[in-house]
């Protein structure tokens, strides 16, 4: 019985294609858009966990102020290079110890100009932000401890300023400083929050301070933490070494702020992921207007074919079976819109995931979850119009013209 029910669904199916068509879109927009936007939720939760994974697992960032970003407090007084030395001196654990300081200047060579970030810091500032040299070297510690007028650029900057040329060797000016660039950094893209990696020029910190910056302030302290070392033991060890130094008070707190980057990774990973539930969200609606579409087509199929059901019903045909007929042909129509939108959605999905730059993740579950709710769209917006077609009275429906 159930064959038939299937076999005669797909006749009336092919007998109104164009209609059947325009009833599945609503579902296969739905199920399209439910599917695009959590693949490429999940490819951006995934981009977002490699860059901060790139950087190490074991890195931690100290920096002014109680809160980082744009909130930071302007009143706590800078680190001085001294606390950096502290640090990497009295903490136990550590790998690598960088202090920073950034400033955006123009980047001149020849005729050619270029608006970057430098940034000072001293030769374990590569290991920390795990940065490879594409082709030179680093700076040494001798250069960094004697301010040494080298730099460092990125991929970028290269770009911007010396096109095909290699630069290695050349003296560009940075501000009042005439520096000799002396390695170039691998490319590493975008990062997670949009800004350019490779737009950087590197400095010694001491040759920042005396040259560009004109003060001995450090804004940034980013360590790197033993293989197996516990990272909150590392934390304490730190709040604790520039507490003293910052001659803080135990009922004061701390204007300084450490955090690690399994604290960033969890916290940007969430963010996404309900940014990606909710847009899932969302796009289900459409689902839901599908079914309506679905329950008036239905009902219509219902009124132009009660002729039929009252003969059906006449010649001996049950309620069970007039209601499983078109109860079958609301799930197939939903089904194959399903369907549609499954392979629009994988096709759509990809070319997205590669214009974006994110990877493209396949979510299985997601896909299942959204063909079985098209499939239940089907069998709840369907049963009305079938329940009405089963009760029909056979005498009325042969009466009906």
């Amino acid at each position: 019985m159930l064959g038939v029910a299937f076999r005669l669904a797909f006749r009336e199916l092919r007998r109104n294609l164009l209609r059947s068509v325009l009833t599945m879109l609503g579902i296969i927009i739905g199920v399209a858009a439910v599917i695009v936007l959590v693949t490429l939720g999940s490819g951006a939760t995934r981009q977002v966990t490699e860059q901060i994974a790139s950087l190490g697992s074991n890195l931690l960032m100290v920096s002014v102020g109680k809160r980082m970003g744009p909130g930071q407090s302007s009143s706590a007084p800078a680190f001085k290079l001294a606390d950096a030395e502290a640090i990497a001196r009295e903490v136990p654990d550590l790998v690598a110890v960088a202090p920073q300081a950034s400033v955006s200047s123009t980047a001149i060579y020849a005729n050619q100009n270029w608006g970057t970030t430098v940034t000072g810091s001293n030769e374990q500032y590569f290991t920390v932000n795990n940065r490879q040299i594409a082709d030179g070297r680093i700076f040494t510690a001798s250069e960094a401890r004697s301010g040494a007028a080298v730099c460092i650029i990125g991929a970028t900057v290269r770009d911007k300023l010396f096109g095909a040329q290699n630069p290695l060797g050349a003296r560009m000016r940075l501000q009042k400083l005439s520096c000799e660039i002396i390695g170039l950094l691998a490319a590493k893209g975008q990062s997670s929050m949009g800004s350019d990696q490779d737009d950087i020029v590197i400095v010694p910190l001491r040759t920042f301070q005396r040259r560009i910056a004109g003060n001995n302030d450090v804004r940034l302290i980013q360590v790197s933490a033993r293989d197996g070392a516990s990272t909150d033991a590392v934390k304490l060890d730190m709040r604790r070494v520039l507490r003293v130094r910052r001659h803080l008070s135990a009922d004061q707190d701390d204007n300084f702020n450490v955090m690690d980057m399994k604290e960033i990774a969890t916290m940007l990973s969430g963010t996404t992921q309900i940014l990606t539930s909710l847009l899932g969200a969302v796009a289900a609606v459409s689902l839901l207007v599908g079914g309506i579409g679905i329950m008036n087509i239905m009902l219509v199929s219902v009124t132009e074919r009660t002729r039929e059901i009252g003969i059906r019903l006449a010649i001996g045909a049950l309620e069970k079976e007039i209601l499983l007929q078109f109860l079958v042909e609301a799930v197939v129509l939903s089904s194959t819109g399903g369907l549609i939108g499954i392979v629009l959605a994988l096709l759509a999905s990809r070319l997205l995931a590669t214009m974006l730059q994110v990877p493209w993740v396949l979510n299985l579950p997601i896909i299942a979850v959204a063909f079985a709710f098209s499939a239940s769209v089907g069998v709840i917006f369907g049963y009305m119009p079938a329940r009405k077609a089963a009760r029909m009275d056979p005498i009325e429906a042969l009466r009906h013209e």
